[in-house]
């Protein structure tokens, strides 16, 4: 009997950096060092997440036969030094960092594992897989198709931005690709920035944004900034940029085009910043469109397999799905770097060890409801909470189910931990926030009281799988909330359209009834959806089904277990200090239920509501 083969990925440097470990092509842990550290989009090297993963596969450092980069940091610095040498003198800034950076960490990383595990492995070094790459083996090995067109988007990876590569059985190949400054992801971004959110963590409030606006800017946008061809690809007017020169992805040009300086963040909300929010989401939507039918008509193929962060708009993966360019589209759930690391150990274990692939049976990928993260046992659950002398009360599953029903339908909003945290963006029932969808107040409550953060931002749906067509337009799976589809007209309400085309302030949009689910209908009727599978999360289907035979209502509220600033709830410790600091009612931790009001004294909450108040 062959010995089996370890392999540890890694990502790391830029932001998200995670690990993964594979164990003969089976996915065995992945995770975020944003998890374990607390520090939101930790860019450091994943110490935490590393002996994790090494924890989860219960071997030992020494046992690991590969150790895989999911970058080539030379080809990262040969970057940085001919856009320098282009530039000239105005990019000191730029190269002093990005030499500090590359220089003193990127090319050490053979150094960092040794020191965090004491090995680079059987194989005596580090391999590195290139960055694009390691996104296309990401969304296509662990895809349940043996055969795929696969496109990569997001700002940029080594020299390239947008690829597309056709995968067969164990091979990947690439045949096209877009190489920096021209970035869809940096285009998105700028605008990201300008309309006062955060580069590389406010994109999706970017897009949340857009469907309130109109997209009166596009030709603008088109006339100006990016020039584009039918198959999809671009060519960007860097005359607008700052990101060649600066650390700023725009410029005065930029801001003189739409006439004043980038908004402020934090300050108000305007028509403006809607309207150019819905422009840029349309571009990106059209170009995404573009290159994907250049995908279809360059591989041949009905399947598709996404990656890179701009797979992670899921607004654009709802329209791409209704274009009906393919048969089957599978869409990697870590689509942004941390999706790195489990890409860089299937670069290495077909393209380099030339291992066999084994296809997954059916329509079940194998990226197990990307449920890869800690779990606790009841045992762990319960010293802890008896250490700390907080009063909880334990519950059969069918007890506890029932119970929670009956209080989510009474408005109450629920922690809920149980099972292997989720690895990826998007909470998908193991460290989730849940609530009832048809109360008309639940999305303000959470927004403002529990998440403390903007008021228009939508909450998504997780509806029982066999269900999703009674109250949206979808027929098919979306186990990662990564396609969004519009509410069935059936359960649609009307709205008062002169408020919708004519208020400057947000609140009266947002607070307009539009369909018997409103807490997680969007404004343009839309829904971020995730279907649940009762093979993948057990859990969290049998409470949503409790719920269903409680109410007639197969759908929950699922937002991540987090308030603004801090990543999703790792372990039960991290919950439980969520749950004191909000207005959350009960805590879920695994069979454990925790109420509120019989909880000790907790001083800290007024201090972590002003730290995280809105203006």
């Amino acid at each position: 009997m062959a010995q089996s083969r370890y392999i540890l990925g890694i990502s790391a440097y830029y932001h998200d950096s995670a690990a993964a470990i594979i164990k003969d092509s089976e996915i065995i842990a992945a995770a975020q060092e944003e998890r374990f550290s607390r520090v939101k989009h930790d860019p450091r090297f994943p110490v935490n997440a590393i002996n994790y993963c090494i924890e989860e596969a219960f071997i030992e450092a020494s046992d690991i036969d590969a150790v895989v980069f999911y970058d080539h940091p030379i080809l990262t610095y040969d970057r940085i030094i001919k856009n320098c040498a282009t530039v000239g003198e105005h990019s000191y800034d730029t190269f002093n960092s990005a030499t500090k950076s590359i220089l003193g960490i990127k090319l050490w990383v053979e150094k960092h594992v040794k020191q965090t595990i004491g090995t680079v492995g059987k194989l005596g070094k580090v391999l590195f897989a290139g960055h694009h790459i390691s996104h296309a083996a990401s969304s296509f090995f662990p895809s349940p198709y043996n055969e795929s067109a696969i496109v990569s988007v997001d700002g940029v990876g080594e020299w390239s931005t947008t690829t597309i590569a056709h995968g067969i059985d164990n091979d990947i190949k690439l045949l096209k690709e877009i190489n920096y400054p021209n970035s869809l992801g940096l285009l998105y971004s700028a605008f990201t920035y300008y309309c006062g959110f955060k580069v590389n963590s406010g994109e999706y409030k970017l897009m949340g944004l857009a469907p309130y606006g109109k997209p009166i800017y596009v030709k603008h946008i088109y006339d100006n900034l990016i020039d584009v061809k039918q198959d999809g690809s671009y060519r960007l007017n860097m005359e607008y940029f700052g990101y060649l020169e600066t650390n700023k992805t725009t410029n005065q040009k930029f801001h003189d085009l739409f006439g004043a300086s980038p908004r402020q963040p934090e300050s108000v909300i305007t028509r403006k910043e809607m309207d150019i929010a819905a422009s840029i989401q349309q571009v990106t939507e059209e170009i995404f469109i573009k290159i994907a039918q250049h995908a279809r008509n360059s591989t041949g193929s009905s399947n598709l397999c996404l990656s890179g962060g701009v797979a992670l708009n899921c607004v654009a993966n709802g329209k791409l799905l209704r274009e009906k360019i393919f048969d089957n589209i599978w869409i990697q759930p870590a689509a942004g770097d941390a999706g790195g690391a489990l890409g860089a150990c299937y670069v290495a274990n077909h393209l380099y060890y030339k291992e066999k692939r084994s296809i997954p049976n059916g329509k079940n990928d194998k990226q197990h409801g990307s449920y890869l993260g800690p779990k606790y046992s009841d045992t762990e659950i319960e010293a802890f909470l008896d250490r700390n002398n907080y009063v909880y009360k334990k519950y059969a599953e069918t007890d506890k189910n029932e119970l929670l029903a009956k209080e989510i339908d009474k408005g109450k909003i629920v922690g809920f931990f149980a099972g292997r945290m989720e690895f990826g963006p998007r909470s998908l029932g193991a460290r989730s926030i849940i609530g009832d969808p048809r109360n008309a107040e639940m999305q303000s409550k959470m927004n403002l009281k529990i998440k403390y953060r903007e008021s228009f931002r939508p909450f998504a749906p997780a509806v029982l799988r066999e269900d999703v067509n009674k109250y949206f337009d979808l027929d098919q799976d979306s186990p990662y909330m990564l396609i969004v589809a519009p509410v069935k007209e059936t359960i649609r309400k009307q709205v008062d359209t002169n408020i919708e085309h004519n208020a400057d302030d947000m609140i009266p949009i947002i607070n307009q009834i539009r369909s018997e689910l409103p807490a997680i209908t969007h404004v343009d009727y839309s829904a971020r959806i995730q279907t649940v599978h009762k093979d993948t999360n057990e859990k969290f289907y049998n409470l949503i089904d409790a719920f269903k035979q409680l109410t007639g209502c197969s759908v929950l509220v699922n937002t991540s277990f987090n308030v603004r600033g801090e990543p999703i709830v790792c372990t039960p410790k991290d919950a439980y200090l969520c749950f004191m600091r909000t207005d959350i009612d009960i805590l879920v931790l695994e069979n454990y239920i925790l109420f509120k009001e019989d909880q000790p004294k907790f001083e800290e909450k007024e201090n972590w509501q002003q730290k995280y108040e809105l203006d």
